[in-house]
C-alpha cells in the first residue's frame, strides 16, 4: 500500500526557561489510503502533539527540529503559514477531543458548516446548504435542514461530535486527524461514533490517525496501531499482531492493565510500576528502563533501534540479534 501520509524521522522541541527540550524524538510512521491509524500512549507520551504537528498546529513555543512530513507526494512540514491555512481543511481535517469547545457557541450549526465548504471549496451558498445537510445526513444526524439552524447547546454530546466530524470532513479532505474523539462520550455513543469513522474511512477513502488511550477503541477501529511512549515510537505493526502479541515491555503492561471479559475475578488489573516521565526528565538510553521488569544493563544508556519482531517493529534490545549476548552485558 502507497502511504497517503509519510512522517519520516520527526522530531519537534519545546523552548522553555531551561533550554530546548525534545518532545517528539524521531518518529516515523505511515497511513495509506482508507487506513486507520492509532496512535496510543499514557497522557505525556506526545501523541496529540504529533498530531498537532502534522496539521501544523503546533503552540508558540514548539517547533520541527528535525524530519519530514509528506502528503500524496507534498512535503508539506515546511510550508508557509498561508499554504499551511489553506491545507487544513481542504487536504487535512481535524476532529478535536472535546466537541463543546470545537463549535462556535454564538453561530448556528449550519453557518459554521456551510463557512467552511464555501471556504475551500468553490460553492454558491445553495450548494453549500445543500452540501450541509448531505454531511449531516452522512454522520447519521436526521432532520438535517431543522438541525442547520440550531446552535449548539441544543445537541446532545454525541450529535455535537457528529457535526465536528462534519465539519472535518465539509473540505473533502484526503487525511482526517482524529484527537480522543470518543473520551467526552459515554460508552454507547462511543460505540457509535467508531462505527461512524470506520464507515466514512471506507467509503470516502479517507486515511485516519486516531489519537487515544483507549486500547478498546484501537481494537475496534483501527488496522495498524503505532504505541508511543516519552516522544519515541516503542512498538508498530497490525493490529491483530500487536494486540494479540504485544512484544514491548510497555505494550504488554497496557494490555495487562485492560480489564477482560475471561479468567478469575480475583486476578486484579496489573498496573506498570512508575509514570511517564516528563519531558525535562526524560531517562538516558530506552525512556522506559527505570520501569521495565526486563530492562538489561545497556538499557540504561543506549537507545534501542526500531527491530523487526515477527511482523511487527518493535523498538526493545530483547528482539535484537544477539539478544541473548547482550543479557549478558
Amino acid at each position: 500500500m502507497t502511504d497517503l501520509l509519510s512522517v519520516s524521522d520527526l522530531t519537534i522541541d519545546i523552548s522553555t526557561r531551561r533550554g530546548e527540550l525534545r518532545a517528539i524524538d524521531g518518529v516515523s510512521f505511515g497511513i495509506g489510503r482508507g487506513e486507520v491509524l492509532g496512535v496510543v500512549g499514557e497522557s505525556g507520551a506526545g501523541k496529540s502533539m504529533l498530531g498537532n504537528a502534522v496539521i501544523g498546529l503546533l503552540p508558540a513555543r514548539a517547533r520541527i527540529a528535525g524530519g519530514q512530513v509528506w502528503l500524496d507526494g507534498d512535503r508539506i512540514d515546511a510550508l508557509p503559514r498561508a499554504d499551511l491555512q489553506h491545507l487544513r481543511g481542504a487536504r487535512i481535517g481535524m476532529i478535536f477531543q472535546d466537541p463543546q469547545t470545537s463549535l462556535n457557541p454564538l453561530y448556528r450549526i449550519g453557518d459554521q458548516i456551510t463557512q467552511t465548504i464555501r471556504t475551500h471549496r468553490p460553492m454558491s451558498q445553495t450548494e453549500a446548504l445543500d452540501e450541509a445537510r448531505r454531511l449531516l445526513t452522512e454522520v447519521g444526524i436526521s432532520a438535517s435542514s431543522e438541525r442547520l439552524a440550531a446552535y449548539p447547546h441544543q445537541f446532545s454530546g454525541g450529535m455535537r461530535q457528529r457535526v465536528v466530524i462534519a465539519l472535518a470532513l465539509a473540505g473533502n479532505p484526503e487525511l482526517v486527524i482524529a484527537d480522543e474523539p470518543t473520551t467526552a462520550l459515554d460508552v454507547s455513543v462511543q460505540a457509535q461514533i467508531i462505527k461512524l469513522l470506520k464507515r466514512l474511512c471506507q467509503e470516502r477513502g479517507v486515511a485516519v490517525m486516531l489519537i487515544t488511550h483507549d486500547m478498546g477503541v484501537i481494537a475496534e477501529t483501527a488496522d495498524r496501531v503505532c504505541v508511543l511512549y516519552a516522544g519515541r515510537v516503542a512498538e508498530i505493526g497490525a493490529v491483530d499482531d500487536v494486540l494479540a502479541r504485544p512484544r514491548h515491555p510497555y505494550t504488554q503492561g497496557l494490555m495487562a492493565a485492560n480489564p477482560t471479559l475471561t479468567g478469575p475475578l480475583d486476578d486484579g488489573l496489573r498496573q506498570i510500576p512508575g509514570s511517564m516521565p516528563t519531558i525535562a526528565a526524560r531517562p538516558k538510553g530506552c525512556a522506559f528502563h527505570p520501569r521495565c521488569s526486563e530492562a538489561l544493563a545497556l538499557c540504561r544508556d543506549r537507545r534501542p533501534p526500531l527491530i523487526t519482531a515477527q511482523k511487527v517493529e518493535c523498538s526493545c534490545f530483547l528482539y535484537h540479534q544477539d539478544s541473548q549476548a547482550l543479557k549478558a552485558t
